[in-house]
């Protein structure tokens, strides 16, 4: 077997391989796969030991070891099952024919009376074993059949990454993703953005709208963890909630979700809980969207032993009540979650979750990620590189033909508006455009639909409404006539502003990233049709950041994502009390902001809607923004994988997932 790779057996000539020394675990091996070489080498032989000896005893014992500590390892077999797969089968390949003519030997040393951890052919041999073993279980990596009892583990990528488990840290969508699997809210969203009960089966709100009590549901338990007496997870109850929204605005906590309290709940007493199962929320004045903000999860609720605890480390050691539980996080390699077996919800009689686990993987490139999910490495992507949209969607945004038999596909709105902003006050605003009928000029003279099908593939929608998009419940986004492509009618505006062939308008710099490069350029070349010369001026994403909240950036390429279920969020933006961010253009106009006022207070839906339309109306015709498009999320997953349809937030909801046989 000499040059196997493997190391059974060498020549006396033969060089004596390096050992890799392990906590009870010596191994001489030689396997230079890639799908261990980012694994730290000790501690890969250590746990593939415990799993190998479990799974090879099991087999060779007719199954009468320890069913519950098989189960276990052989759940960690396949929450690893990229990572030591292929390594099991290479190891398999190189030893079958070794294992085939000294199989009376093979059972000497595995017998369950011995002990099998005593040398290092016995270690090769168990390795060897585990190998066919797992080949009968169904490796995909080999080529086997499925084992229709194998765990249901989901597997995604995040090409960001992550950088905390803990929800006071959810700012980002990729940590919310995860949160989202671990944690629960006192309500949640449903796929159209509509309120329901979670953690609080119901609430009520005073007639003044000033204070929220919430009866909670009984059933709700925090995860396992050693925090807790035992290690046993205990019933969470109202002070939980309690504890959890005094440490969101703690400013000891540095939470970045403090601001969707701060100004907003009563100076004394916001949270108080008269009983183990009722809580009660009061505010400082009426905010009507004040139960949106609840699904948030920033809201999220965590228990007094675990913060305690881990101290700086519970943003890496998450315990909440969510449909799962959190297993192991290697950063910049995997986060792996395993199903809550003592989940409070259920769908059609079943106890939530369907699937047993979740892999996220951290692929950094994202060309690697969807050739990783091509090969079925992956269960699901969210949006696609650049690089193959072309041969994945039509110029309409919809699947091709060829591809409808392998993969889902949904598309559907997301809360996210792509904007120009203009800065309408301070010292650096340019004096050209404080001018309205340029403003507006400019807004007429960018073809949004050719933005659409040129640079995102038919991947999201015109923005020829307000600045609000598509998606919240009973919204009607229609109602709002925004701008379309008239080049002429900007040229006419131009010309009632003072601007024509003899005095051309001077030239505007707008500021953008490198990211969005293309679409100023496609933007620059659609001005100078209808006479207006623009100067792209390329900065580093967190150097514009900064420019726009000191309010040096005149003219600048901007997005808002929705925080919450309620156009408000949206609208709060042009609020002229509110600072940069949000209001990154410092605008200020009083009827609008009188309007503003009224909606916060307005509990009746129908009539918030009513001054939201108004107030998108003042927007379009001040002309403080240059809305550019909707966002839609584009999601593509494999055809035995079942996902709820995305809601307007793009929240990643795998309590419902599905995963066939």
């Amino acid at each position: 077997m000499q040059g196997s790779g493997v190391g059974l057996t060498r020549s006396k000539s033969s060089p004596r391989p390096r050992r890799w020394r392990g906590r009870g675990c010596g191994l001489y091996a030689r396997i230079p796969h890639p799908a261990i070489a980012h694994f730290p080498r000790p501690r890969y032989f250590t746990y593939l030991r415990r799993i190998l000896e479990t799974t090879v005893v099991s087999f060779f014992n007719d199954g009468k070891s320890s069913p519950k500590k098989f189960g276990r390892y052989y759940t960690d077999v396949h929450l690893l099952q990229h990572t030591v797969a292929q390594p099991f089968c290479y190891i398999a390949s190189a030893t079958l024919k070794h294992i085939l003519v000294r199989k009376k030997q093979l059972l000497k040393y595995i017998h369950p009376q011995n002990n099998i951890f005593t040398s290092m052919k016995r270690v090769l041999y168990i390795a060897a074993v585990a190998a066919i073993v797992w080949i009968a279980y169904g490796c995909k990596s080999c080529g086997g059949k499925k084992d229709k009892t194998a765990p249901k583990i989901f597997r995604y990528n995040q090409s960001g990454g992550v950088t905390s488990l803990d929800p006071a840290m959810a700012s980002t969508l990729a940590n919310i993703w995860v949160v989202n699997q671990l944690y629960n809210t006192l309500l949640q969203l449903d796929d159209s953005l509509r309120i329901q009960p979670c953690i609080a089966h119901s609430y009520e709100i005073s007639s003044d709208r000033l204070t929220y009590t919430f009866h909670l549901r009984t059933d709700v338990y925090f995860h396992d963890d050693t925090c807790f007496p035992g290690g046993k997870g205990r019933r969470l109850n109202a002070r939980d909630v309690v504890y959890s929204f005094y440490r969101l605005i703690d400013p000891a906590t540095l939470a970045k979700g403090a601001w969707v309290f701060n100004g907003r709940v009563s100076e004394k007493d916001p949270f108080t809980a008269p009983d183990d199962s009722t809580f009660v929320l009061k505010l400082r004045a009426p905010f009507a969207p004040m139960a949106g903000i609840l699904t948030m999860p920033y809201c999220a609720i965590v228990p007094r032993e675990a913060v305690q605890k881990y101290g700086a480390a519970f943003r890496a050691h998450p315990v909440g009540t969510g449909p799962f539980r959190f297993r192991q996080w290697r950063e910049n390699v995997a986060i792996l979650l395993e199903k809550n077996e003592n989940y409070f919800e259920y769908e059609n009689g079943h106890r939530l979750p369907y699937l047993d686990g979740v892999k996220i993987s951290f692929i950094s490139d994202t060309k690697t990620e969807f050739l990783e999910f091509r090969k079925n490495n992956l269960d699901f992507i969210s949006g696609i590189d650049g690089a193959y949209i072309d041969e994945v969607l039509r110029d309409d945004g919809t699947l091709r033909d060829e591809l409808k038999d392998l993969y889902h596909f949904q598309r559907s709105a997301y809360l996210n508006t792509e904007y120009l902003g203009f800065l309408m006050t301070g010292t650096a605003a340019e004096p050209v455009l404080q001018n309205k009928k340029v403003r507006q000029a400019i807004n007429y003279a960018i073809d949004r639909e050719e933005i659409i099908r040129y640079l995102r593939n038919g991947v999201g929608k015109p923005a020829i409404h307000g600045f609000v998009p598509e998606g919240f419940s009973g919204y009607e986004q229609s109602r709002i006539a925004g701008y379309t492509y008239q080049p002429q009618k900007a040229r006419q505006l131009l010309a009632e502003a003072g601007y024509h062939a003899g005095n051309p308008l001077p030239t505007i710099k707008l500021y953008t990233s490198d990211k969005y490069q293309q679409y100023a350029l496609l933007v620059a070349k659609q001005l100078e049709q209808a006479g207006i010369s623009l100067k792209v001026e390329l900065l580093q994403s967190s150097l514009l950041s900064e420019m726009k909240s000191s309010g040096k950036a005149t003219f600048f390429r901007a997005s808002l994502v929705g925080d919450y279920a309620d156009p408000e969020t949206y609208l709060a933006a042009f609020y002229g009390k509110h600072i940069a961010p949000p209001n990154y253009t410092r605008f200020n106009h009083p009827r609008y902001n009188a309007l503003y006022e009224k909606a916060v207070q307005e509990p009746d839906q129908t009539k918030r809607y009513a001054y939201y339309y108004e107030m998108e109306k003042i927007l379009l015709d001040e002309a403080p923004l240059v809305p550019l498009y909707y966002d839609e999320v584009i999601r593509f997953s494999r055809k035995n994988v079942w996902l709820p349809h995305p809601n307007a937030m793009n929240l990643l909801n795998l309590k419902h997932a599905k995963i066939s046989d």
